[in-house]
C-alpha cells in the first residue's frame, strides 16, 4: 500500500480567512469555510466558546452568590432561633462589626409592672390557684412570698412592708381551715399605723374567719373582706391608718357553674402603684 497524504481535522480554530485570502470577506463568526465548493459551511467551535465564555463566567457569579447567601440564612436563622440568650441580631454583627454597648437601655418595670410615678412603689400580687399553686407577692421589685421562697402556706399569706421606706418588715401564713383564728387575730392588731399590708389567698381563706378578724381587715380598708367565703380567691393591698376604702382589691366566689377547676375558682392577678406614705 502506497504512503496516505496527511489528512488535517476537518474543523480547526484558525480563523477563516486564511492570511492568503485576507482580502476577501470572511464569513459570520461561529461558521468555518468549506475546504471545496462541494462542502457546506461548518461550525466554528472556537469562536462559539469565545462568546460563551462571558455567559459561563456570569453563570459561575451567580452560583456563588446564591450559595452565599444561603449559607448567611442559614447561620442567621441558627443564631436567632438557637441562641440561648435570644439576642437581635444586626446585619452589622454578620460581618462582624463590633457592637459598642449603648448608652440607652430599656426601663425596667419592678415587678413586672407599669412604671410607677415617683413616691409609688410598685407591686403584684397573685393568689394561689385551687390547692396545687401557691400564691406569690412582690414589691418594689422585691419577691417577698412565694412557693420558691418557701415561705407560703394554706389559707392567707400577708406581707407587712414599711409605707414610707418601703421595707419589709414581716411575712406570716395563716391556716384558715383547721388554724387558730386567734393567731391570726393578733398579728392584724399589732400591725403599726403607716403600714402597707399585702395580702393572697390560698386554698381557702375563710372558713375560720370571724367577725371581730374581719372588722380588722375593713379597718386597714378592704371592701370585699365581709363576703369572703370558703375557698373564695382574694387579693388585696391596704394599709394601717388609711381613710378611704382600698382601690386595691380583687375577690372571686367559690361557684360550682363557673370554678375554673374542680372546687375553685380562677387565679387572681392584681399589680399596681401603691402611694408612699409622706410624714
Amino acid at each position: 500500500m502506497g504512503n496516505f497524504p496527511e489528512v488535517k481535522p476537518w474543523v480547526t480554530c484558525d480563523r477563516w480567512p486564511p492570511p492568503q485570502l485576507q482580502s476577501l470577506s470572511p464569513p459570520p463568526c461561529g461558521w468555518q469555510s468549506p475546504r471545496s465548493q462541494r462542502d457546506a459551511p461548518v461550525p466554528d467551535p472556537c469562536c462559539c466558546c469565545s462568546h460563551l465564555a462571558p455567559l459561563l463566567l456570569l453563570a459561575v457569579v451567580i452560583r456563588y452568590t446564591v450559595l452565599l447567601i444561603t449559607l448567611l440564612s442559614t447561620w442567621f436563622i441558627v443564631q436567632t432561633f438557637f441562641d440561648r440568650s435570644w439576642k437581635a441580631i444586626s446585619p452589622r454583627s454578620w460581618l462582624g462589626a463590633i457592637n459598642k454597648p449603648s448608652s440607652k437601655q430599656l426601663p425596667q418595670h419592678k415587678c413586672g409592672n407599669k412604671s410607677c410615678p415617683k413616691d409609688h412603689f410598685a407591686f403584684k400580687i397573685t393568689s394561689g390557684a385551687a390547692n396545687v399553686v401557691g400564691p406569690s407577692i412582690c414589691f418594689d421589685d422585691m419577691v417577698l412570698m412565694s412557693s420558691m421562697k418557701n415561705n407560703i402556706g394554706r389559707g392567707l399569706n400577708i406581707a407587712l412592708v414599711n409605707g414610707t421606706s418601703g421595707q419589709l418588715l414581716k411575712t406570716d401564713s395563716f391556716d384558715m381551715y383547721s388554724g387558730d383564728i386567734n393567731k391570726l387575730d393578733t398579728f392584724l392588731q399589732e400591725i403599726k399605723y403607716g403600714t402597707i399590708v399585702l395580702t393572697a389567698s390560698y386554698d381557702d381563706p375563710a372558713t375560720k374567719m370571724n367577725d371581730k378578724v374581719r372588722t380588722q381587715f375593713m379597718e386597714l380598708g378592704s371592701s370585699h373582706v365581709s363576703k369572703l367565703g370558703f375557698r373564695d380567691n382574694w387579693v388585696f393591698l391596704g394599709a394601717k391608718g388609711l381613710n378611704n376604702k382600698s382601690p386595691f382589691e380583687e375577690h372571686i366566689k367559690n361557684d360550682e357553674k363557673k370554678n375554673k377547676y374542680d372546687g375553685w375558682p380562677e387565679m387572681l392577678e392584681m399589680e399596681g402603684c401603691a402611694p408612699r406614705k409622706m410624714d
